[in-house]
């Protein structure tokens, strides 16, 4: 079993595709209308994974309070500092998970305010 892809709450698509793109070099594998008002289908494929990323709407711009996917690194450090150099939100620093030694988490927020954990 696998999941095919994960949903993010979005206000933006083209703020986040490009976010997800510049970011974290996700690529694009769909993109296409979707019914009326402009709203599109859009799924980013991580690098090396599977799985794709794909936005739902979202009603307004508020951020969220809880942590709406896990990615993991291999290279978390470098990834939070790659981040951080193109001026997103860190909004944890990097620490050893509490649930669980010897691996590294740290937290972001994409360019929709949704709060991300990144770990080893």
């Amino acid at each position: 079993m696998h999941i095919q892809f994960a949903e993010l709450p979005v206000f933006d698509q083209d703020r986040a595709k490009a976010f997800y793109i510049d970011n974290l070099g996700c690529e694009v594998a769909a993109d296409a209308p979707m019914g009326p008002g402009g709203w599109r289908w859009i799924e980013l494929r991580l690098p090396g994974a599977t799985t794709t990323l794909h936005f739902i709407r979202r009603k307004d711009d508020a951020p969220s309070d809880e942590p709406v996917l896990v990615l993991v690194d291999d290279d978390v450090e470098g990834t939070v500092e790659a981040l951080r150099v193109n001026g997103v939100e860190i909004v944890t620093e990097l620490q050893e998970a509490p649930w669980q030694p010897g691996r590294t988490t740290a937290e972001f927020r994409d360019s929709e305010g949704n709060r991300m954990v990144i770990g080893s």
